[in-house]
């Protein structure tokens, strides 16, 4: 099986973006913020190599 390197810069980025969202939204909104949390948690995922 090949394994190749995968460059995790751009969702590292994205991630700590939609964290930065999810804090703002919550400031705004307050129950609304569970709304980025798919964005969080799949650019974490994704930063991490686990998708």
């Amino acid at each position: 099986m090949e394994t190749s390197k995968k460059s995790t810069g751009l969702y590292w980025i994205l991630f700590f973006l939609s964290l930065i969202a999810a804090v703002l939204v919550y400031i705004v909104g307050g129950g609304y913020s569970s709304m980025v949390l798919p964005f969080i948690v799949t650019f974490f995922a994704k930063a991490m190599d686990l998708m």
